[in-house]
C-alpha cells in the first residue's frame, strides 16, 4: 500500500503535536486518524476537560487560537469573570466558547457515552474529516514526580507553570486501560500505512499513549513505518518544557536523546536543518534520519513538513520491500 494512498495513524498531544496532525489531515482528510493523549483531562469547576483532544480537534476545525496554539480563537471570559468575583478557582480558564465544549461532553459522559464517541461526534459536528480517537475511554491521568511531591499534571502544567524540577511520571491507571476499540482494531488489513508521531512531548503527551497495555507492541507489530518527529530542536523544545524535563532526568536535549528514547519503536526520525550535525550518530544507532525544517510557523509549513514525513515514510517502505 502506497503511505501517500494509504490510510495514517498519527500519536499526537499539545500544541506541536495538533500543528503537525493538521498538516496530516490537510493531505490526507478521512484517511488520518489521530491517536491523542488524555493523560491530562481533569475535573475543573464540575466539568471534565480534556486539554489535548480539544486542541486537536480545534487545530483541525481550524479554530484555534493562533498565537497560543489551543483554546478558541476570538475567544471571550465573561464565565471566568464571574468565577473570579464569585471567589472561585481561576488558575485554569475555561474560554465561554470552549465551555460549551466541555459541558456538552461532561453531561454525556455522566449519561454513559465514551469519550471516544462524543469526540467522534463534536468532530463531526465541527466539520473534521479526519478521524480524532483518545488513546482509551478508561481514564488515565499523568502524575507527575518532583522529589517527595506529586503533582497532578494541571496543577504541575498549568498552576507551578513547570517551574517545579521533575523526576519521574506515573500514568496512573494505564494499567488496567484499555485501549480504544478503534486502535485495538487496527491491523491486518485494517493496518495503516504508515504512523507518525508527531512532535510532542514524549514524556507528557506521547508516553501516557504508549503507556496503555497492548497500545505500544500494537504499533510495533503493525510492520509499517513508523517516523517520529523531534520535538526538541537545536537542544530546546519550540514549546513547552520537554527540554527542561530532559535536562531533569539527567539526560541532553537533543534530538539524538529522543531517538535513542523512542529505540525499538519507530524507524525513522524527522530533524530540524539546526541539528543536522547529529544525523550521522542517530544513523549508527540504527535509526534512519530525515533533516528538513521542522518549525511550524505557518499552514503552509505544517503541510510541508506533514509531507516529507509522509515520503520519508514511503522511502523506508520502499528500502524494506527492496532486495
Amino acid at each position: 500500500m502506497s503511505v501517500t494512498a494509504g490510510r495514517v495513524v498519527a500519536l499526537a498531544g499539545g500544541v506541536g503535536g495538533a500543528r503537525l496532525a493538521d498538516g496530516l489531515a490537510r493531505l490526507l482528510g478521512e484517511r488520518l486518524m489521530a491517536i491523542v493523549n488524555t493523560g491530562d483531562d481533569f475535573e475543573h469547576l464540575g466539568l471534565h476537560v480534556s486539554p489535548d483532544l480539544d486542541t486537536v480537534m480545534y487545530t483541525l476545525a481550524g479554530l484555534a487560537d493562533p498565537a497560543q496554539g489551543w483554546g478558541l480563537a476570538g475567544e471571550s471570559w465573561t464565565f471566568m469573570e464571574q468565577v473570579a468575583r464569585l471567589g472561585g478557582p481561576t488558575w485554569f480558564r475555561l474560554g465561554d466558547r470552549d465551555l460549551a465544549t466541555n459541558a456538552l461532553r461532561t453531561g454525556r459522559l455522566r449519561a454513559g457515552d465514551g469519550l471516544g464517541t462524543i469526540t467522534a461526534d463534536l468532530s463531526r459536528a465541527l466539520g473534521i474529516a479526519a478521524r480524532i480517537v483518545p488513546m482509551s475511554d478508561d481514564p488515565v491521568r499523568t502524575l507527575v514526580h518532583s522529589g517527595s511531591e506529586t503533582h497532578a499534571f494541571q496543577d504541575y502544567f498549568v498552576r507551578l507553570r513547570c517551574e517545579v524540577p521533575v523526576n519521574g511520571f506515573t500514568y496512573q491507571g494505564a494499567v488496567t486501560a484499555r485501549m480504544h476499540p478503534a486502535i485495538a482494531a487496527l491491523g491486518g488489513d485494517a493496518a495503516p500505512a504508515a504512523v507518525v508521531i508527531c512532535p510532542s512531548n514524549p514524556y507528557l503527551s506521547i508516553g501516557p499513549i504508549l503507556a496503555v497495555p497492548g497500545l505500544r507492541a500494537l504499533v510495533s507489530g503493525l510492520r509499517v513505518p513508523v517516523i517520529a518527529v523531534s520535538p526538541i530542536v537545536g537542544g530546546a523544545a519550540i514549546k513547552g518544557p520537554a527540554a527542561k524535563i530532559m535536562q531533569e532526568l539527567g539526560l541532553e536535549a537533543s534530538a539524538a536523546a529522543i531517538a535513542r528514547h523512542y529505540r525499538g519503536l519507530i524507524d525513522g526520525l524527522v530533524i530540524d536543518n539546526s541539528d543536522a550535525a547529529l544525523r550521522g550518530a542517530i544513523e549508527a544507532d540504527g535509526v534512519r534520519v530525515l533533516v528538513t525544517p521542522t518549525v511550524m510557523r505557518s499552514t503552509e509549513d505544517r503541510v510541508q513538513l506533514a509531507r516529507e514525513c509522509l515520503d520519508f515514510a514511503a522511502a523506508v517502505a520502499a528500502e524494506r520491500r527492496a532486495p
